[in-house]
């Protein structure tokens, strides 16, 4: 019997200190996914062609301080000599000559009493808060990779776990059933060895699905269609006090990408409505023409040129400029609340996400004594059991403690390093 008793205790020594999870894939770190997914994900490429097209706006605002100059021919036949316009659509009813003409005009805006310089620095500003929103899709997009990463260590810890305590029930069940045939177990003995045994198929069943589930969505963050064919490195585990929440909401505040985006838009709306409020004011521009009249009437001389400004005053437009101006003024004032909105909420997330990183560090620190209890516990009802001198009901309590022990440990140990993440995410960094 203690010979038995020996062989019992070695066995499960050896499947304790052995792992069965054995993966030749290449090793993927938390880095290569990060790399892979700021060069793959297509909600990146999507934030950088927008902020490209921001650029070209900017372009076409600045157009309106620059010469406009457009090259015209003009090639016109009549029936008759001296016919006119007989339906024009306004008041004038000019002559018509036969002619033919090319020549230049040329205009340039003087001033229209800052509207065009408005609407440059609003386009200006939008193109920024293209740029910070790629900045900021790009925190994104590694904070799911860095979410989905540790979900996969966490999962892929579970299944170790499970694979581990399926083997080492199998081997109880092995070991029981060999006491029963020489009468020193009972049967019920084996029976409950057996539901043990289920319960650890349905357990490792149950892991493999969820960690096969993370690799998938790592995966797609990842840019990839294909299967996932990689090992996943595994990630230190810093264990240091986080920073106090006060200064980490004043980094937040001044770091955020998705914050600079909010600010360049509300800057982008204020200086539209001081564009459209320099509607009512005049506009000032200067146009030249130049050409030559090769085909004419002999009224026509042959070469033609004419300068002139132009001052356009808008008197009335049916209220058209006041329900413009008055629609900016809203819209910015509009802009202020969202910024004044998206600042408290930083705030709100980055003080709840530090209360989080402390209760999952202390969560850490109270797993890893449950798991060394728990294997003391273990090891001491394994060998009661042994000897006889325990009933197979207590071991398997024992067990069943260690694991959710080891699985509760995985759990923590992966959500601290999420909300390291998450924080990191919420102040800027």
């Amino acid at each position: 019997m203690k010979r038995l008793a020996v062989i019992f205790s070695i066995g499960c020594l050896a499947l304790r200190a052995l792992g069965t999870d054995v993966n030749a894939a290449p090793k993927l770190t938390l880095q290569d996914a990060r790399r892979a997914a700021m060069t793959n994900h297509p909600a990146i490429s999507v934030a950088m062609l927008r902020a490209l097209a921001a650029r070209e706006s900017v372009r076409e605002a600045r157009a309106a301080f620059l010469p406009n100059l457009g090259a015209n021919i003009v090639a016109v036949g009549t029936a008759r000599d001296g016919t006119r316009l007989a339906a024009a659509g306004g008041l004038g009813n000019p002559a018509i000559f036969e002619r033919n003409a090319e020549g230049l005009v040329l205009s340039q805006l003087v001033t229209d009493f800052g509207r065009s310089g408005n609407l440059l620095d609003s386009a200006r500003s939008r193109a920024l808060a293209e740029e910070s929103n790629t900045l900021a899709t790009r925190a994104q997009i590694r904070l799911q990779v860095d979410a989905a990463f540790y979900e996969a260590l966490q999962a892929r810890s579970v299944a170790r776990v499970a694979d581990q305590t399926l083997a080492t029930r199998a081997l109880l069940l092995r070991q029981v059933s060999a006491l029963a045939d020489n009468k020193l177990r009972s049967e019920l003995d084996v029976r409950f060895a057996q539901v043990q045994v289920d319960e650890g198929n349905l357990l490792s069943a149950k892991a493999r699905a969820e960690l096969a589930a993370a690799r998938f969505q790592l995966a797609n963050l990842m840019g990839s269609r294909a299967t996932p064919d990689f090992d996943l490195a595994d990630e230190i585990v810093p264990t240091e006090q986080p920073e106090g929440a006060d200064g980490l909401v004043a980094r937040a505040l001044g770091s955020r990408p998705d914050l600079a985006r909010v600010r360049h838009e509300r800057d982008a709306a204020r200086r539209f409505a001081a564009a459209e409020g320099a509607l009512q004011y005049p506009t000032l521009s200067v146009v030249g023409s130049a050409g030559v009249a090769p085909v004419r009437d002999p009224q026509i001389p042959e070469n033609y040129a004419a300068g002139g400004i132009t001052v356009t005053f808008p008197l009335f437009a049916g209220n058209l400029y006041s329900a413009r101006k008055k629609e900016a003024a809203l819209k910015a004032r509009s802009a202020e609340e969202a910024l004044r909105d998206a600042e408290n909420t930083v705030v709100r997330d980055v003080r709840i996400t530090h209360m989080h990183l402390v209760d999952a560090l202390a969560r850490l620190r109270i797993t890893a004594r449950l798991v060394e209890s728990s294997g003391l516990a273990y090891d001491l009802a394994r060998a009661r059991y042994a000897v006889g001198a325990s009933s197979m009901l207590e071991l398997n309590q024992a067990q069943l403690a260690l694991v959710s022990a080891e699985i509760a440990e995985a759990g923590s140990r992966y959500d601290y390093l999420s909300q390291r993440s998450l924080l990191e995410y919420q102040t800027g960094q």
